[in-house]
């Protein structure tokens, strides 16, 4: 990947124009791999035993309530 560092610079007067859309689906993108992330997390979550929630200082019911979240809000 490079960065702007590593660019030339552009000449060209319409040489930025493609920024905005880039940045957007870089956004896009992060919000869908941060959702991906957390929908693992919550399913692995929803396996885990007792002894392990206690592990990680959590109770059934909490992990109860981590897991139903909406998927959309959350």
């Amino acid at each position: 990947m490079t960065t702007d560092i590593d660019r030339p610079m552009l000449a060209a007067a319409g040489a930025g124009r493609g920024r905005p859309k880039r940045q957007f689906l870089r956004s896009v993108l992060a919000r869908f791999l941060a959702y991906l992330e957390k929908r693992e997390t919550r399913w692995t979550l929803r396996e885990l035993t007792d002894d392990q929630l206690r592990d990680i200082g959590m109770t059934r019911a909490e992990a109860r309530t981590e897991v139903s979240k909406s998927w959309f809000w959350s």
